[in-house]
């Protein structure tokens, strides 16, 4: 990661999921890194996007870390145990879309209140994993109604957070990512087992863009190869 400084400090939230492992594993492998650290609910500090005292302590706890100089929000929702995502209209209940925008939508907004005052004023980059299904211009086959709408209120997030760090941080990077269907949990009962590509190589993709990426491009939706994706 040429374009980060020397021993850049690094935060991966989200980080026991599968992308987020992966994404903790590599950059504790990258030269360039002189720190990272990944934050999850059984993490010291713990970060449960449920309770949002939990995501103000943790910031207020790293701020002996900081400044970061990548802040990467892995963590996601899309089925439990109890519900898969909507098919149709009549599938739509409360309990279900509450913690779909829960985990999707309001605990990456309250992570963008946080913790964006630690990220590097000369070169921050913060990076929320979103998903083409949340975009409405590609939105083809409908269905999945709580994922796609909480992932696109997420890409609004970040389009939003954009244009306000760009007055405060204007070398900032904030974007929203896609990272293709990768073979984790998350993506299992949809054959991710056989279409999914391998976490480690999903992450390792973003990290290239990542790297690749400069303030004009912040506010911007990407896929992990780089192409940019309609809102």
């Amino acid at each position: 990661m040429q374009n980060f400084p020397a021993n850049f400090h690094a935060l991966v939230i989200g980080a026991s999921g599968g992308i987020g492992a992966a994404f903790l594993k590599l950059l504790e492998a990258e030269q360039q890194c002189g720190q990272v650290i990944g934050l999850h609910r059984s993490s010291q500090p713990a970060i449960d996007f449920d309770d949002e005292s939990s995501i103000a302590d943790a910031a207020q706890q790293l701020q002996a870390y900081a400044p970061f100089h990548l802040i990467i929000n892995a963590a996601g929702l899309l089925h439990t145990d109890d519900w898969m995502p909507e098919k149709k209209l009549g599938d739509l209940n409360f309990a279900q879309m509450q913690k779909t925008f829960q985990i999707n939508t309001f605990g990456p907004a309250l992570m963008l209140r946080y913790f964006t005052p630690l990220l590097d004023k000369q070169r921050g980059v913060i990076a929320m994993l979103s998903a083409k299904v949340g975009s409405i211009g590609d939105n083809q086959l409908g269905g999945w109604y709580s994922y796609r709408a909480s992932k696109a209120a997420l890409n609004m997030l970040v389009k939003t957070a954009s244009i306000e760090l760009k007055r405060s941080h204007p070398n900032t990077v904030c974007v929203a990512l896609h990272p293709s269907t990768v073979n984790t949990a998350l993506s299992r009962p949809f054959r991710g087992e056989q279409i999914g590509r391998a976490a480690p190589v999903a992450a390792q993709d973003m990290l290239n863009l990542l790297d690749t990426l400069s303030a004009k491009d912040s506010g911007e939706f990407f896929a992990y190869d780089g192409l940019r994706l309609p809102w």
